[in-house]
């Protein structure tokens, strides 16, 4: 009898870690396509006479002030909880949010889009290379070749073979700035051990990065342009304030909290891979919104992403931790 109950117990466990993970999953997916709607949205506008500061600066602020209150209230009046973290959460919002933005729009003001793109987005590889040098937690065989078919893949997707793209050694360097904050999204978000929650990790990154980004832009660091003309997708033309709300909503707030969720159950290794999805749905949302029908070669690179993440899960030695409770309440 003990025995039955024990193999009734395992059987349990693993469901419930089944589980635990399609949910990591799901939210990881959710994260990054809500990230892969903030381009085309945001194109849309830049072609009215917005700038990319002026974009990001407002995508911030909006998200910042919708999930402020729900932050709040998940700390349960625990404001110790902000004595001890606020440093984190400082660090969050200037590496992770704001720095990973002002270093990326920095780096395409000098070079290509592309190029700039893919150095940002070697940061699944910065990810496994300090989890490795930090944690000791070396990468096997098929999570190397993992990282090797989604790198392969990001090249079809962003069309770097086809030639003539600009590279810019001073933007070179700012796009590795924006893989640095991108990596620490990664990172930072996967640490349970500060006791804040996914939603006051959120808004208090997204408060610090959308003062910080204010800060440049009034101090001239950062020139703004901003247009009152509509935006026109896929056809219909929106007033200026409806994709705006849509970038600071969903491209944000909801987006930076199911990358933290997703990251906190699946680990900030494979949650960076599966954010690399994040560039196969830009394409499709970028087809779709604004006409842009992406080549045989970037549907390849898509296939060639979605392979290599999987070949990073295959990989992947630390079994998935106890289930995590999700109380943002």
């Amino acid at each position: 009898m003990p025995a039955v109950t024990d193999d009734v117990a395992a059987v349990q466990g693993a469901s419930a870690t089944s589980s635990t993970m399609g949910a990591g999953l799901l939210f990881a997916v959710g994260g990054a396509l809500s990230f892969a709607l903030s381009g085309p949205i945001a194109r849309g506008l830049l072609d009215t006479g917005w700038n990319a500061v002026a974009v990001v600066l407002i995508r911030m602020g909006l998200a910042a002030l919708v999930l402020l209150p729900f932050g709040l209230r998940a700390l349960r009046a625990d404001w110790q909880v902000l004595a001890r973290t606020w440093r984190t959460i400082t660090a969050y919002g200037l590496l992770a949010v704001a720095g990973a933005q002002f270093c990326y729009f920095s780096a395409v003001a000098r070079m290509d889009v592309g190029p700039a793109l893919l150095i940002e987005y070697t940061a699944p590889a910065a990810v496994v290379l300090w989890l490795w040098l930090r944690g000791g937690q070396r990468p096997g065989l098929v999570t190397i070749a993992g990282a090797m078919v989604a790198a392969v893949g990001l090249v079809f997707v962003l069309d770097l073979l086809s030639g003539g793209a600009r590279v810019d050694p001073i933007g070179v360097l700012w796009s590795l700035g924006a893989m640095i904050g991108a990596a620490a999204f990664f990172i930072m978000s996967a640490d349970t051990d500060n006791g804040l929650p996914p939603l006051s990790l959120a808004a208090g990154g997204l408060l610090v990065g959308a003062l910080a980004l204010a800060l440049l832009a009034a101090t001239g660091v950062l020139p703004v342009a901003y247009a009152g003309a509509s935006a026109t997708y896929a056809g219909h033309e929106f007033p200026w304030w409806a994709p705006l709300l849509a970038l600071g909503v969903v491209t944000a707030a909801t987006a930076y909290v199911l990358g933290i969720v997703a990251t906190r159950i699946l680990g900030s290794r494979l949650a960076s891979f599966v954010a690399l999805s994040e560039v196969v749905a830009a394409v499709i949302f970028a087809w779709v919104l604004l006409g842009q029908l992406p080549s045989r070669m970037q549907l390849l690179g898509g296939v060639l992403i979605l392979a290599g993440v999987v070949l990073v899960k295959l990989g992947e030695p630390r079994p998935l931790g106890p289930e995590l409770e999700l109380d943002v309440a």
